[in-house]
């Protein structure tokens, strides 16, 4: 089965096509496609938020058996730092979805302040992405560090 993907990013939204080649019964390839846009939540930008909402990113390949752990650790730096935490977006890449998409229409959906991740490990090539650091504040538990926004040039 041979997939291609296909990512388009607008204004408060990820545009994500999935395409399987494989051979169905009615010989029609498969397709699957997400849209995630920020007005699709009815309630978005009529709450007053008190704190910084903030969620949390790890890799079920790089974390292992420290999994728990490391969801722990992230939410106790939300914590800490005074951050609403509002969700928890785990990564195993035998499903081979993109994995930055998910994370930035999650952020995006979500209106997100920032992302925690356990160590820039956890991301491609272990840097985290200036695509990301330019839609949300990035911060390290291991070492504890933050990559802000405004510090990225665009």
């Amino acid at each position: 089965m041979t997939r291609r993907s296909r990512l388009g990013e607008f204004p408060g939204g990820v545009l994500e096509i999935n395409a399987y080649d494989d051979d169905p019964a009615d010989g029609q390839p498969g397709v699957y496609l997400e849209i995630y846009h920020a007005a699709d939540d009815a309630q978005r930008g009529t709450e007053m938020r008190y704190r910084a909402t903030a969620i949390g990113y790890l890799r079920t390949d790089i974390s292992g058996v420290a999994q728990f752990r490391d969801e722990g650790q992230i939410r106790k730096l939300a914590a800490r730092l005074g951050y609403d935490f509002a969700d928890m977006i785990v990564y195993d890449p035998k499903f081979g979805r993109p994995p930055l998409a998910r994370l930035k229409a999650q952020a995006t959906r979500l209106d997100a302040d920032a992302v925690i991740v356990p160590g820039p490990e956890h991301f491609e090539g272990g840097q985290v992405p200036g695509s990301l650091v330019r839609q949300v504040d990035v911060i390290t538990v291991t070492p504890e560090e933050t990559y802000a926004r405004c510090a990225v040039p665009m």
